[in-house]
């Protein structure tokens, strides 16, 4: 069952951040997300390719690189 939707609360578990973090990132549009009615909900591997993308960096530690 891997390819299950994710909610908000999983999400930040997996990533190892705070539910405020991903709020954070969703406000800004920059985290790979699904609106289902009023929840939030993500594809693990979506999320992966972020990160390995390095969309989950600091935009002042992108600048600082």
């Amino acid at each position: 069952m891997d390819d299950r939707w994710l909610s908000v609360a999983d999400i930040a578990d997996y990533l190892g951040v705070k539910k405020d973090t991903v709020y954070k990132w969703l406000s800004k549009k920059i985290i790979p997300a699904h609106k289902v009615g009023r929840l939030w909900k993500f594809k693990k591997d979506e999320v992966d390719e972020w990160v390995r993308s390095d969309g989950a960096a600091d935009k002042q530690e992108k600048d600082e690189r």
